[in-house]
This record gives C-alpha cells, structure tokens and sequence, in this order.
C-alpha cells in the first residue's frame, strides 16, 4: 500500500486554527493527521512545511513510518535540532500513516504500539475558566468541570484574558499586585473544589526562577499537583533550580521536540513529569519513545494535547501504551465555541466520564472524519 496523494487543509474552529491533512493510497485507505499548533501563531508555516516535506512520503509505504521519521531527521536538514513547525508538519504526516496501518490491519493503533497497558485514562480538563478575571469568577467557573466528573483541572493563575484569549505574562515580569492576584485565584479554586480536586498551574514560561520559586511557595498551601512551565522553557537550568526549590512537581514537554530536545530536561532532572504532544513533539511513535526515556529516568507523562477531537484520539491511542502515563490534557470545551467545526463523529471531548476517558477500539486512530464538513477548509492536493 503506497501513498498517493496527501491533501491539506487549514481552516479556523471556533477559536483554534487547524491543520489537517489527509493521506492517500493505491489501495483505496485515507489516513488523517493533525499539526499541534491549532493555537498561537504558527499554522501557515505548519502547511507550508507539510507541502515541503511531502516530496519524502509520496510514493513511500504508508507503514514504513521509522523511514520517514529518519528521513525528516536526517535529510531535510532542518529537522536535526528543528523546532515547532518542522516537526509539528512530521507529526501530522506521521500520525496519518499510524491511521493508515491501523485500517490496513483492521486494529487500533494501540494495538500496533505494543497494545494498551490500561483501558481508560485519566484527563484533567483545561478552558474551563472561559473569561474568569477575578477570584470569585474562577470560583463560579469550576462548576462546569466538577458537575462534568472532572476530578481534575489546570489553569492559568498569571494569565489574563482579552476577548476569548489569554495573554500571558511579558517581558518574564510581574508586580506584586499580579502575584497576589494570581495567589488569590488559585485559593478561591481550592476553597471551591474542596480537597478532593487535583490542580495543576500553568504559568507558561512566563516569569525568571527567583519569582516562580517565590510564587510556588505561595501556592503551596493549595497542594498542587504539579506546575507546568514555571519559567521560558528553553531556560532548563532554570527550570532544574525551580523543581529543586519547590514542593510539588515540575512539569513541561509542550515546547520541546523530539528525543533530543527532551534529553537535557531528563539529564538536568529540571521536570518529573514530560509533556510531549503527539501533534508537535515528533509524532506518536517519538512520543512514544520519549515517555520510555522518561520512564527511565523515573519520570511520568502526561501527554499534551491542545487541537481538534483528532488529535485528542490520537493521543489517547499513545497514551493507552505507556506504563508511566500519569494524566492527559483535554479542553472539553472548545467544542462549543461560536463557529466550532464539529467533523469528528462521536468526539472524545463527549465521551469523558468521571474524568476518565476511553481510547477508539476502531481500526486505526478510530476517528471517523467528515470530509464535506472541512471541505472549505481545502487548501491543496499533492501528487
């Protein structure tokens, strides 16, 4: 089974804008794939590089995936040491031939991982909080999620919202004022949801060790989970010296790509739990082995997930493979935003019970596509 032609697409879904490809083959099976920059800036440079590195996958076996992935790393030049578009445009292509060899086989891709380790996963939810600003809104906010079963939820104690996006910290500086806004937040979500909840606090790389050290102490007494990104994630010294001073878990992977990129997090010990994006880190076979270097170095995973139902699914088919998993990331939210693309029959984001979700048993990524729905969305067709 070759692959013939690989359509993309790109278009805007309430407030994210997806990348979507489609893999086609002499056989007759279609494939689907996903680019993890639906948010930020990013998604034209994400098609664009799909298109340029279409010349190593047309043609090819669609289940010769190790081959493409070490093609993309070795002779696109690019690819050693690449950041988020290059190997977000290899995750898409690579996720679509997962989808194609699972349907060729007849089984989910988690079967052809090494078959799952568990038979559902724990989710926290994220974009619950909509346009809370002050403490109480934040409080009114968890409502929704714990009346949903959710026994877990992560937000932004430092962002601020402008419309129906969040503008992080600038500059990596915040005043005191902001601080103690952000304390006051994460207080009010506790009293809210009792001791029972798990929070987990994103700040997103926004502010230098000395404060995200200073304000994890603050946020100590609301027994966090863990903190994410607690400074520039680039900044692995920093965030070594943070996950030795503070007492909960540091976690971050988001913005790191390939096994590569994620090495010096593990050697440095700068976080205990990785957070690889199978849309963006490489694909899900890199996720995959980047949850086993972790698992070596005594780390969990919590895989990142922030795009359409069709990335949710394919994470969760990873997901359901890994011994460390701890918790995945899902926004159960954004499917009902103004001008939300609902394409996925039967999206994952619907499925969630008691804050648990179960992995498609259909034959790859198990997503069933709508192709009339995201024909707007058509950009180009590659042969």
């Amino acid at each position: 089974m070759k692959i013939t032609a690989i359509d993309i697409y790109r278009g805007q879904s309430g407030k994210l804008q997806p990348i979507l490809l489609r893999l086609r083959t002499d056989a007759g099976l279609e494939g689907w794939g996903e680019a993890g920059v639906a948010y930020g800036r990013g998604a034209a440079a994400a098609a664009g590089m799909i298109r340029d590195l279409a010349p190593l996958l047309l043609g090819r076996e669609a289940g010769a995936i190790e081959a493409f992935l070490a093609d993309c790393h070795d002779h696109t030049f690019w690819g050693k040491n690449g950041g988020t578009i290059v190997h977000a445009a290899a995750s898409a292509l690579e996720m679509a031939m997962w989808d194609l060899l699972g349907k060729e086989l007849g089984v989910p891709v988690s079967r052809l991982m090494g078959g799952p380790v568990r038979d559902e996963m724990r989710c926290y939810a994220n974009g619950w909080y909509e346009a809370s600003q002050e403490p109480d809104d934040f409080a009114r906010a968890t409502e929704r999620p714990l009346k949903d079963g959710y026994t877990a939820l992560k937000f932004y104690p430092l962002g601020q919202m402008v419309g129906r996006n969040m503008r992080h910290v600038s500059h990596r500086q915040i005043t005191r004022e902001a601080a103690d806004l952000a304390v006051a937040r994460v207080r009010a979500v506790r009293k809210a949801v009792g001791p029972d909840v798990d929070l987990m606090l994103d700040l997103s790389g926004g502010v230098i060790a000395p404060e995200a050290i200073r304000l994890c102490e603050r946020f100590a007494e609301f027994d966090i989970y863990f903190v994410e990104e607690p400074v520039d994630p680039a900044d692995t010294a920093g965030l070594a010296e943070v996950a030795r001073a503070v007492p909960m878990p540091v976690a971050g992977g988001e913005r790191h790509y390939t096994r590569e990129g994620f090495r010096p997090l593990f050697e440095a010990r700068a976080v205990s739990i990785v957070q690889p994006d199978p849309g963006n880190t490489g694909g899900l076979l890199e996720t995959k082995k980047i949850a086993a270097m972790a698992e070596a170095f005594g780390m969990l995973c919590a895989p990142h997930v922030c795009a359409t139902p069709l990335s949710t699914e394919a994470a969760l088919q990873v997901g359901a493979t890994l011994p460390n998993f701890a918790i995945m990331e899902l926004y159960p939210y954004f499917r009902h935003h103004d001008g939300w693309n609902a394409f996925v029959a039967d999206p994952a984001e619907a499925r969630v019970r008691d804050g648990h979700l179960r992995p498609s048993e259909a034959p790859g990524l198990g997503v069933e596509i709508d192709a009339a729905a995201i024909a707007p969305w058509f950009l180009e067709t590659l042969e």
